[in-house]
């Protein structure tokens, strides 16, 4: 069963390459959003409940996470914070939770060894522990990881390995769409449903948010926790209050 909130989340994402923010179409054609730490900001008086910031080449590059970029963006935040990209080991983990993060989030790492989702969760808390999931559609009803920033499939099963997540002490799961990425096309409801349905843990959908009626529907169907975005708001396409009003006048709880 899906964990039950008070409140559904929505979640403003900060993709960064090189200290500065870009937003693409599934996971390609990367163009400049602006500084991270001025986009959290704007984003957090915007009435988002919480900022995720992931530094999306930092695991291709085989670097860790660019710290003085979460440092500087955390000084700005009073709302969640979470961080990803290139965390491989318990001490990179530190090193950004450290740095004011909340929360981190594994990707790459994770899949090539489920016992860091251990070790973290249990030094800080499997509260501070996301795992985030890049998912691209190989049947009607399935659904495959990939990694290294959406550029290697491993095989693996999305939902099964959500259930293993789950099992090895994370928290919560950051499920992204590769095929809705960027497209502004709507979430995708039937990949959330199927893992939200499938573990107790919080699950963020992100991919493919282009208008409030999205944010609505993958609550109604695809029974998300928490929804994610980043170009819609970077670009001023809709603002966070616009959203909540339009989930507000659906029935669905959200913090004001």
């Amino acid at each position: 069963m899906p964990c039950e909130t008070l409140a559904k989340r929505i979640i403003a994402c900060l993709d960064v390459n090189a200290g500065r923010v870009v937003k693409g179409i599934q996971f390609e054609q990367i163009r400049d959003a602006g500084d991270p730490a001025e986009l959290a900001v704007a984003h957090s008086a915007a009435g988002a409940d919480e900022i995720v910031l992931l530094d999306i080449t930092a695991t291709a590059e085989s670097r860790t996470t660019l710290l003085d970029t979460v440092r500087r963006t955390a000084r700005q935040l009073f709302i969640p914070f979470t961080v990803g990209g290139g965390i491989r080991s318990l001490d990179d983990a530190a090193a950004v939770l450290d740095c004011g993060a909340d929360k981190v989030a594994m990707n790459s790492a994770a899949v090539a060894d489920p016992t860091l989702l251990t070790q973290v969760a249990e030094r800080y808390g499997s509260q501070a522990v996301v795992v985030a999931i890049d998912a691209r559609q190989r049947t009607p009803t399935e659904w495959g990881v990939n990694v290294c920033g959406g550029r290697n499939p491993t095989g693996r099963d999305a939902q099964k390995w959500a259930i293993q997540a789950e099992q090895r002490g994370a928290g919560e799961i950051l499920l992204t769409s590769m095929d809705r990425d960027g497209t502004k096309t709507g979430f995708d409801c039937a990949l959330t449903r199927t893992i939200a349905t499938s573990v107790r843990i919080p699950v963020i959908a992100s991919g493919g948010a282009g208008e409030p009626q999205h944010f609505v529907e993958v609550f109604q169907y695809g029974a998300a926790d928490a929804a994610l975005a980043a170009s819609v708001f970077h670009f001023g396409l809709k603002s966070v209050a616009a959203i909540k009003r339009e989930l507000r006048a659906a029935g669905i709880p959200v913090r004001l």
